[in-house]
């Protein structure tokens, strides 16, 4: 639970309003709190749909997804990103969050007088959150899902938010819209790294910004924090309240700079997978792991891959994010995603799908293999004029699977 005043009311387990909080809908207009508690609630719109489990006092709710809400008194469910497969239902306490709103009120400021804008649709965990967060604190709320990029980018010049809290995905889409934003002092980003590209772009219409990203998962919540003092290389380190272990197949500890497996143990994690599934996050004594692979070293937490993803190719294993940041990295590539094809003689061949300039294509190859080798280097490329995402921002992966089983 929270320290008593941390939220300027008396600490109570659950989410409320605070005295101060203000939420404003797309259209620039104030909405009202005085509505009934509803349990599950579509996630558009998404003011009405907050201030209908703001009303609830504790009780359990769900924005968005589809089922009989299984969260009780003090808790909530929130919906997984679904990168590896379709999305999943989540339970976890309202005080988990709340404990990490206190933590990011101290880190950020987050508070009354500051103006926070939320992108994305509420459905996707990162996007409850902010808006909760903004709320709780006594922030200005501005909830800009369903207006397009442009319109978007406008209403954060305009009605001069302070703090966002977005995907790589939205921000890609707003900055390229070339709107300046003097008043943005603060950048939030969750769902996936932020590619060097992207990075200076945002610079150029954000001058005064501060980027942090968090690594985290809908299970998990926050893990790591990286902001500019930080290695690209790395994903940050520890957020405030969390330990992190690397371990091996048998869960024996490994040393530093050792590749493992990332369990982490902190107040912020879930309780359990909604209904009868069972999830892919793993428990062992209090420590939770969703199958992430990686290191700590002294620079921060360095990430290969999810283990779900891993494959191999001449008895190596890869693990295709790798290569998919390598990609991005690259002149004229501004999306990238590697899937495997099966070979008889090597195991898994590469195949990458890729957004950016196709007439660079060679150029892109030759640095692949320069950079890769000949054994990881993509064989094919498939250019794409538009990127498919799921509702939490990430990759649509499995369009894309099926765009390249097509070319047989």
């Amino acid at each position: 639970m929270p320290p008593a005043g941390v939220f300027g009311q008396a600490a109570k387990p659950w989410f409320q309003w605070h005295d101060q909080a203000r939420l404003i809908g797309p259209d620039g207009g104030e909405v009202p709190r005085g509505v009934v508690f509803t349990a599950q609630v579509p996630d558009r719109p998404g003011g009405a749909a907050l201030a209908a489990v703001l009303a609830g006092r504790g009780a359990g709710f769900r924005v968005g997804g589809a089922g009989e809400v299984a969260a009780g008194e003090g808790c909530f469910e929130t919906l997984t990103g679904g990168s590896l497969g379709g999305s999943r239902r989540v339970v976890r306490t309202q005080a988990s969050w709340l404990a990490s709103f206190a933590v990011n009120a101290r880190l950020f400021g987050i508070g009354p007088g500051l103006r926070v804008a939320v992108p994305g649709r509420l459905s996707q965990s990162l996007a409850l959150y902010a808006a909760l967060e903004g709320l709780v604190l006594g922030a200005e709320v501005h909830l800009l899902d369903g207006l397009r990029p442009d319109r978007m980018a406008q209403a954060l010049a305009q009605r001069r938010i302070g703090v966002i809290y977005a995907t790589p995905v939205h921000l890609a889409q707003m900055v390229a819209c070339g709107v300046a934003l003097p008043d943005l002092r603060l950048v939030l980003v969750g769902g996936a790294k932020l590619e060097a590209g992207l990075r200076a772009e945002l610079r150029a219409v954000a001058p005064a910004a501060v980027v942090r990203e968090f690594y985290g998962a809908a299970e998990a919540s926050f893990i790591t924090l990286a902001g500019p003092e930080d290695g690209v290389e790395t994903v940050g380190r520890v957020y405030p309240g969390v330990e992190l272990r690397i371990c091996d197949a048998d869960g024996a500890d490994l040393p530093e700079g050792a590749v493992g497996e990332v369990w982490v143990r902190s107040p912020y994690l879930f309780q359990s997978y909604a209904g009868e599934d069972a999830g892919s996050a793993r428990w062992r004594d209090g420590w939770l792991t969703v199958g992430e692979i990686g290191a700590l070293t002294p620079a921060g937490l360095v990430l290969r891959g999810r283990a779900g993803r891993m494959l191999t190719i001449a008895g190596q294993n890869v693990f295709p994010e790798e290569i998919e940041r390598f990609l991005a990295g690259l002149p004229g590539v501004a999306r990238a995603a590697v899937l495997a094809r099966a070979d008889a003689l090597r195991g898994h061949v590469l195949w990458a799908v890729l957004m950016g300039e196709q007439a660079r294509e060679r150029e892109i190859l030759v640095a692949a293999r320069a950079g890769l080798g000949p054994m990881l280097a993509p064989r094919r490329v498939i250019w794409r004029q538009d990127w498919p995402v799921l509702g939490s921002g990430k990759t649509d992966f499995g369009t894309l699977r099926r765009e390249v089983d097509a070319w047989r």
